[in-house]
């Protein structure tokens, strides 16, 4: 069975750059973006024109560079937002507006001090002014997750009619467990007349670290776009992370969804990301943090010498990483010293590995983690180094 696509929609140029003091100048985000066209995202939120003349030239150079994704300028409801970002997506290849409102009562009553039936007058007009300027519109209904499914199903509805491509349904708090999100998705594909127009689309905060799991819940029941960050970077504790997104599906191929992101640049397009701008990514950070593919305990080590697949489900050269981390430490058994020592250019018996390993455990305690200049050391203050150095 052929899988169905995926769209991975990446905000990290809009979305992900607000995150304080990570702000980007026009040239950085240019070059980011050539990377997210080469990495194989289906769009690019360039970001959010209106806000800024420096966002408004980004957006601008970003649809004049990028060759294949989708180019995509953020608005508010409002038809000024919608002129602006128009205008920055002119020499873009395929534009696309994403305008939207919000939705929940929360929203409703205390920002807008409005009605649900106004609401759904503006949503409306928005799609209608935007689709005046390009064909492909987004909407997004903002607070969906904690919006009612009836009120957000009429909501659709009224954007389908006026034109929308994209139905974008942000759990914008992160409040949603994964079943209720998967449910809300369900309610909409299967209740929002006109649905078969537009594709649904997950965008998840992860203020509850639920974001990849309500994306994935989204997407297998009947999303076909997720909308994401490279590194989870965003607001707050941040948004779904590509890079998980696109293992997720790839690993498990049984869910029968696939992208089209060359996996193999995740991890080098991670690293562009974090030191552009200047973001410290958390070592155990899944799939491209320094401690993904590392193994410090013995008996881990032990098996992922004999074969990798006993503790690693991806391999590291799927995502860019040269290869798995024998990492030594205190913790560390005879498998891995040997392991490292023969890297370094020894190759140990038995009975020397005995010797050298308990000189290892007195250097090990003394230090959080040995390197390879501190294996020279190691063998050559053991007892059997003369017995090493003879047979090499």
């Amino acid at each position: 069975m052929s899988k169905e696509h995926v769209q991975i929609f990446d905000t990290t140029l809009r979305d992900g750059e607000q995150v304080p003091g990570c702000k980007l100048n026009t040239e950085q985000k240019v070059i980011i973006a050539e990377q997210l066209d080469r990495l194989g995202v289906d769009v690019i939120e360039a970001g959010f024109p209106i806000s800024s003349p420096g966002d408004f030239k980004s957006v601008v150079a970003i649809s004049e560079t990028v060759q294949n994704a989708t180019v995509c300028g953020l608005t508010r409801a409002v038809p000024k937002d919608i002129e602006v970002a128009a205008e920055s997506l002119r020499k873009a290849k395929k534009p696309r507006i994403h305008t939207g409102i919000g939705t929940s009562d929360s929203h409703i009553k205390f920002k807008f001090k409005s009605t649900r039936d106004e609401i759904i007058e503006r949503a409306f007009k928005a799609v209608q002014y935007a689709k005046s300027f390009v064909e492909d519109v987004e909407f997004y209904a903002e607070d969906a997750g904690r919006t009612e499914n009836e009120y957000l199903a009429r909501v659709c509805e009224a954007a389908i009619k006026a034109g929308a491509t994209v139905l974008n349904i942000p759990d914008t708090t992160g409040y949603c467990l994964p079943n209720e999100y998967g449910e809300k998705i369900k309610y909409l594909k299967e209740n929002v007349t006109g649905i078969e127009r537009a594709i649904l689309s997950c965008h998840c905060h992860n203020d509850l670290g639920l974001a990849t799991a309500n994306s994935i819940e989204g997407a297998i029941n009947g999303a076909r776009q997720i909308e994401c960050t490279i590194n989870g970077i965003g607001e707050r504790a941040g948004n779904t992370a590509l890079e998980e997104i696109v293992m997720v599906l790839k690993q498990h191929p049984y869910i029968n969804l696939d992208t089209n992101v060359n996996t193999q640049l995740l991890y080098e397009t991670s690293q562009l990301v974090s030191n552009s701008m200047g973001i410290y990514t958390q070592p155990n950070k899944a799939i491209v943090g320094a401690n993904a593919f590392a193994h410090s305990s013995g008996i881990h080590q032990d098996g992922v010498i004999k074969n990798r697949e006993t503790y690693e489900i991806i391999d590291p050269k799927d995502v860019g990483v040269t290869e798995s981390a024998i990492v030594l430490t205190a913790r560390s058994g005879r498998a891995a010293l040997a392991y490292r020592a023969k890297k370094v250019g020894y190759e140990l018996t038995k009975l020397q590995l005995d010797d050298v390993y308990a000189n290892f455990l007195i250097f090990a305690d003394r230090k959080k983690e040995v390197a390879d200049h501190d294996i020279h050391e190691i063998i050559e203050t053991s007892n059997v180094y003369q017995q090493i150095a003879s047979a090499s």
